[in-house]
């Protein structure tokens, strides 16, 4: 969570796909973490995001599994997880707590990326859109004081793993989803 505050030169960015590719072959799943707000000024740029499209459209049997807090809406031919927010300020929507709204912006954000778009929506659980339609799986009912700092992380980490053990993507949703609700109860803990 250490942010880069200056540009990220051309040299870092081909050093980074570089790196990528060394170990790409190897991997069932790269989860890329976008939460450096600021443009070109992380890990993850305008390039090093078109290099992560090239090569997800090259492997389409590696799963590539995107959370990005404010670049949602640019990436594409990988898998996004926005939440609610994220996802209607990515297609221009008000935020909404309607299914059906989420839907339409999951399906928005589906068309751009080529790829199945997770949403999730807090204790309502996650909306799942691919080509083949909409799909609610609701949260996982938690009681008493919750955290949720780290849910995002976790329930990234429940869906592809899931997606990586063959799940479908309604099963990886529910996977996420009970991750997710044994990471919340603990209270001040990341």
């Amino acid at each position: 969570d250490v942010k880069w505050r200056q540009p990220t030169t051309p040299e870092m960015e081909r050093a980074i796909l570089a790196e990528l590719d060394a170990c790409l072959d190897e991997l069932d799943a790269l989860i890329i973490a976008d939460q450096v707000q600021e443009r070109n000024q992380g890990v993850i740029t305008d390039a090093v995001r078109a290099g992560l499209a090239e090569r997800a459209a090259a492997r389409p049997g590696t799963v590539f599994f995107v959370d990005s807090r404010t670049h949602i809406g640019e990436f594409r031919q990988v898998i996004i997880k926005p939440n609610s927010h994220e996802a209607a300020a990515a297609v221009g929507l008000e935020t909404t707590h309607d299914l059906e709204d989420l839907a339409r912006g999951a399906r928005s954000l589906m068309e751009r990326t080529g790829r199945p778009v997770f949403v999730t929506a807090g204790e309502r659980g996650i909306v799942v859109v691919d080509e083949g339609g909409m799909t609610h799986v609701p949260g996982v009912p938690v009681a008493g004081p919750i955290d949720i700092v780290g849910a995002g992380d976790s329930t990234t980490a429940g869906i592809v793993s899931a997606l990586c053990a063959g799940a479908s993507l309604t099963e990886a949703a529910l996977g996420g989803n009970l991750v997710a609700s044994i990471t919340i109860p603990q209270l001040g803990t990341t």
